[in-house]
């Protein structure tokens, strides 16, 4: 009897502790740690449909029930169980918010927007969650960013997708504005769709990501960019963006400050071409409004 109630104590314990490291899991996340913020609840409860599709994408988010030597997050997106190891001091390597957001629309539109045998590329791909959930909803995926994080990128997609997605996704190096004729011909590329999740923020390379945007496009292209405004550089960025693109608000998220766009390439005689130097919210799908 003795035993057992020792036993007993112990598994409680454990149990504990396991519920505590979970606590302190979520409450790393990005997304979590914002939402805990008084004033975005404030202004969350303006806005309930916001409030319910987070809360819904905060639910697709696990965490590990013990101490691991590798930190990494769990997510649960196009009937798979994702794991992705994650890196606190590389900003490339951490899963934000808006991966998320961008995981959830695709995996939500799924009739509107068939990747099912499409060509992809994402652009600053990081983690490579939304390039793995791409492909486990059957796209060629192609996975870029640089070289330092290709190494973390091409483990997770590996980990997550083998005997798992139609089609192996490729990860490949690409820095914006560098090496593109040579690295990503014209003539030889053709993606359907460009996913870009976070790639603008206050770094010094937002002309080499529009140049690097309009060399990846074709007429046809579609690009799915999901963006978070922080500052007023982003801003003027989606400005220099809609002289290059035709440029659609598909949803917002006030709480989270992040903006869904869908953009195409305007025909040349409308574009103005940068030097080389140089919200009400609306609805989604059936399943999606905000």
């Amino acid at each position: 009897m003795i035993l057992f109630n020792l036993l007993e104590t112990q598994l409680t314990r454990v149990h504990s502790f396991q519920e505590m490291i979970k606590k302190a899991s979520i409450y790393r996340h990005p997304l979590a740690n914002h939402l805990m913020d008084p004033e975005v609840q404030k202004e969350s409860g303006e806005d309930g449909d916001d409030r319910t599709v987070v809360a819904e994408i905060m639910r697709r988010c696990f965490v590990p029930a013990f101490v691991t030597t590798i930190p990494w997050e769990g997510f649960h997106f196009a009937g798979h169980e994702i794991r992705i190891n994650e890196a606190t001091d590389c900003y490339g390597a951490v899963v934000w918010p808006s991966a998320l957001v961008l995981c959830y629309f695709l995996e939500t539109n799924v009739k509107q927007y068939n990747l099912v045998d499409k060509n992809v590329i994402e652009i600053g791909a990081g983690t490579g969650l939304v390039s793995i959930v791409a492909s486990l909803l059957g796209a060629h995926v192609t996975a870029t960013d640089l070289p330092e994080l290709l190494g973390n990128l091409q483990y997770n997609i590996s980990r997550n997708t083998k005997m798992k997605a139609k089609h192996l996704p490729q990860v490949k190096e690409l820095s914006w504005g560098v090496a593109l004729d040579k690295n990503f011909p014209r003539a030889s590329i053709n993606f359907d769709y460009i996913l870009a999740a976070d790639v603008v923020y206050a770094h010094p390379f937002l002309e080499e990501l529009l140049v690097t945007f309009d060399h990846l496009c074709k007429e046809t292209t579609v690009i799915l960019w999901v963006m978070k405004f922080r500052l007023e550089k982003e801003n003027k960025f989606v400005d220099r963006f809609e002289q290059l693109f035709d440029l659609e608000e598909i949803s917002s998220f006030p709480s989270l400050n992040i903006k869904l766009y869908k953009a195409m390439k305007k025909n040349q005689k409308s574009a103005c071409y940068p030097q080389r130097r140089m919200w009400k919210a609306k609805p989604i799908s059936g399943r999606l409004l905000l």
